[in-house]
């Protein structure tokens, strides 16, 4: 039965160092003088990670294989600088140094994804599985990707093309304890005299999941659906690959309602256990289609890139009627978002005489459609441009990167009028706006040795106001308030400083990043006396002047070959100007973060067993004070550590890997903890214990078994 389904997924496959993934090496030591020599995207076309002036981190495919995570944000949460606005497991916002929503921009399959990233409950509609690596640009990155990349770029890469004439394929199976996960992925790829194919399934189910001091958690249950398929040719004149994508998530809806007198739960199941979608629900459906090609042209390379996705967020409610939340295959959405969007993107990039060029224009066209019988922002059209120029040059030890873009976005809001009997009132304005902004950037990396670089970046940012900002009105019930727009908001525009070092020894590894970011325009909502409905408080949007400054620090120490202490730690203080204590500080604000690591490779080249190791580490929340007092939204958040332990490691027979395992146990001790940023932190309160909201979730035991063939 499909609950009951335990597969196998895509493994890890070693791969030589490419701009997509990173050798794993055997060695420690080695494998920190290599990820100097990655291959990123940044914010000039393809250059090796030394050479950045802006702070950029690599996720490799090891690291996701070993992290515990119910969506693709939840497995890079924890690298420094970066944290996730969540909505129980299956719903994760990112947010990069104190910046969330719209401010970070998500890169998959070559274009930006584009959702419904305006909404609280609103996540990033991406298969974990079909995801390779991913590179971190942390900092304004609107050079390359445009407005909404002021906090910096998440980008998601697949696997690479297998090697000519080769075919490959890979089975895989995760299971979590905690929420009864099951998850499989089934792919396969080939090369045959140059046309590429590369074909993948993944499902993945959840109950509701559990902590010690909630018991389980209903609406908390989730069940995930994606497939993806590239099909193309690589040539000595370049590549065309064509990808169709399609992923269907279908989370519950945690409402947070209890019992006054207990204090537990209130559930319309009985059996939280359950792999069903009891009402509440929603279903999000994602489609895309993207032809890449690359072409070479002259001294350079020709790049053209051309997208189409269609994103569609539904939500069910119980009928009043029938009041049957089992039987839901016949109700209607009340609500029903779909947002269709065209990416494009031509550029050419070029080396001469010394100099890395690139240059080119990108843009998207959008159309949001209201389909059902509730709003809460208007229907719209959309239509973009940005022209850009970057380039890159080094002298001696001098690395210099800078560049310029300018952008156009024009958005307008179309008009609609409710009826009620002989009455006909306007619930959205049709409007007009137009934003343009100008984005930069000039940066340089020091080489002082061979082991010690040193960098200073200093950028401009963009954003345009969203729809939402600019004009919603009516009940967001992921937010549990009434928003309403405001149509006079201006552009965010952004200056950020950025300086950092890195350090490679035998013995040890280090990295520094300090930066310092002022916002004009800063938009937020705020709220207001104003009753525009009796059961929900009134929040307008409104902007500031705000300021953010924090650092990044890691620390590895490898004194033995096969002994590795890792230490990270982060914190952002974001503000706003000119503000009194109860609103000084920006909401959604991470707390500091430290996390220690020791690990312990086993073996190397075992016949048997290769690569094994274990690991265990700590995770430090330190106590967020700095937090938006007024009106109750947002309150203080305790300290909290969690322990966690890992184990892992490749299987051997006849000299070829049959499969890799990993086990991990996090949350180890059961500690029951509201994370600064959960959303479920702001629910009901236990009358029982006098409690406020829901935890995050407690002990988890992961497998993972990944078998390539």
């Amino acid at each position: 039965m499909n609950k009951y389904i335990i597969g196998l997924s895509l493994c890890c496959l070693t791969q030589t160092m490419t701009a997509q993934t990173v050798v794993d090496s055997t060695d420690v030591f080695f494998r920190h003088l290599e990820l100097n020599e990655v291959v990123v995207t940044g914010l000039t076309g393809e250059s090796r990670m030394k050479e950045m002036p802006a702070p950029v981190s690599i996720v490799t495919s090891h690291d996701l294989q070993a992290t515990t995570s119910a969506n693709i944000i939840d497995a890079i949460a924890r690298q420094p600088g970066v944290s996730q606005i969540t909505t129980g497991s299956s719903i994760s916002k990112p947010v990069i140094r104190g910046l969330g929503y719209n401010r970070v921009a998500v890169v998959n399959d070559g274009i930006r994804q584009e959702g419904q990233q305006w909404g609280d409950e609103h996540g990033i509609e991406v298969d974990p599985q079909s995801v390779n690596s991913v590179e971190i640009l942390k900092g304004p990155a609107s050079l390359m990707y445009g407005s909404d990349a002021m906090a910096g770029v998440l980008i998601f890469h697949a696997q690479p093309v297998v090697p000519l004439d080769e075919k490959r394929g890979s089975l895989s199976m995760e299971c979590q304890s905690n929420n009864g996960l099951l998850g499989y992925s089934a792919a396969f790829a080939g090369n045959q005299h140059g046309m590429v194919w590369d074909g993948r399934w993944s499902q993945k189910m959840a109950h509701a999941y559990k902590n010690s001091r909630d018991g389980y958690i209903p609406g908390s249950q989730f069940r995930e659906n994606a497939a993806r398929m590239m099909v193309g040719m690589n040539r000595s004149w370049g590549h065309s690959h064509l990808t169709l994508g399609y992923y269907h998530l279908t989370p519950g809806i945690v409402e947070g309602e209890r019992d006054e007198v207990t204090g537990e739960l209130v559930s319309s199941n009985d059996n939280l256990k359950t792999y069903g979608h009891p009402l509440p629900y929603q279903q999000i459906h994602h489609y895309k289609a993207v032809w890449d090609n690359s072409i070479r042209f002259g001294h350079g390379t020709l790049k053209a890139l051309l997208g189409y996705q269609m994103n569609q967020r539904q939500e069910f409610e119980e009928e009043e009627e029938e009041g049957d939340a089992t039987e839901n295959n016949t109700l209607e959405p009340s609500l029903d978002f779909r947002l269709h969007t065209v990416n494009y993107d031509l550029r050419y990039q070029v080396e001469t005489s010394g100099w890395k060029i690139a240059t080119g224009l990108g843009g998207m066209v959008q159309r949001s459609l209201n389909k059902g019988e509730e709003y809460l922002i208007p229907a719209y059209h959309l239509a973009d441009i940005g022209l850009f120029a970057t380039a890159s040059r080094q002298w001696g030890r001098w690395n210099v990167t800078g560049g310029l873009r300018v952008d156009r976005r024009h958005l307008h809001s179309e008009a609609l009028y409710e009826e009620d009997g002989e009455s006909r009132e306007e619930r959205f304005e049709d409007f007009h706006r137009n934003f343009n902004g100008l984005s930069g950037s000039i940066g340089a990396v020091y080489h002082v040795t061979d082991r010690l670089n040193l960098r200073a970046n200093i950028s401009r940012g963009f954003r345009a106001p969203n729809m939402s900002e600019l004009g919603a009105n009516g009940v967001h019930e992921g937010t549990i308030r009434y928003e309403v727009g405001n149509h006079d908001l201006k552009a965010e525009q952004s200056w950020q400083a950025d300086l950092g070092m890195d350090f490679d020894t035998r013995y040890v590894s280090a990295q520094i990043a300090l930066f310092a970011n002022r916002i004009d325009n800063y938009i937020y909502t705020r709220r207001t006396d104003e009753v525009m409905d009796e059961e929900h408080a009134t929040y307008r949007y409104t902007a500031g002047d705000a300021r953010l400054m924090g650092l990044e620090v890691s620390v590895d120490i490898h004194p033995l070959h096969r002994l590795h202490l890792g230490n990270t730690f982060s914190m952002v203080d974001a503000i706003r100007l000119h503000q009194p204590e109860e609103t000084r500080y920006l909401p959604f604000t991470p707390a500091p973060r430290w996390i220690a690591e020791v690990k312990y490779e086993l073996t190397h080249h075992g016949s048997v067993f290769n690569n094994a190791y274990v690991a265990a580490d700590m995770e430090c929340n330190l106590r967020q004070n700095h937090y938006y007092m007024a009106d109750d939204t947002e309150t203080a958040t305790p300290s909290y550590t969690l322990f966690n332990i890992s184990a892992g490691g490749d299987l051997y027979a006849k000299g070829r890997r049959v499969a890799t395992v990993t086990l991990t146990a996090s949350n180890l001790f059961d500690r029951a903890y509201q994370h600064h940023l959960s959303r479920l932190k702001y629910t009901d309160v236990n009358n029982r214990t006098g409690y406020r909201g829901i935890c995050n979730m407690g002990r988890n035991l992961t497998l993972k078994v990944n078998i390539p063939f």
